[in-house]
């Protein structure tokens, strides 16, 4: 596990920098420790493979692969979150359209009246 200065070093001198610059609306973590910095005092064998909005962004919070090397029987969990992803990322597609049309609603059509 990684030390506190580890932990404290990498999120505030390199992660929270990168997040801030890329911006992205989903971020994938691997492990229990990145994904307690997104969501902490949750368990990730209860939330592994399941979006969640955290924010503005949604965090998928996944199996380190190096625990399925150290415990064989995570490695079908991982396998099954990673093939979920492509999933995710439309049902993102989605959310975020239905989103941008709360945000921005389209005028109704106008329709032209006939004289007769």
């Amino acid at each position: 596990d990684p030390e506190m200065d580890e932990i404290e070093t990498c999120t505030t001198n390199y992660l929270d920098q990168q997040i801030k610059l890329v911006n992205p609306s989903i971020i994938v973590t691997l492990g229990r420790h990145s994904m307690s910095r997104f969501i902490p005092n949750a368990k990730i064998t209860q939330i592994h493979g399941q979006m969640q909005k955290i924010g503005k962004r949604f965090i998928i919070p996944m199996f380190h692969p190096a625990a399925a090397l150290h415990q064989p029987r995570w490695k079908s969990l991982l396998d099954e979150d990673f093939a979920r992803i492509p999933g995710l990322l439309g049902q993102l597609e989605q959310i975020e359209e239905i989103e941008e049309q709360k945000a921005h609603p389209q005028p109704p059509q106008a329709e032209q009246l006939s004289l007769f």
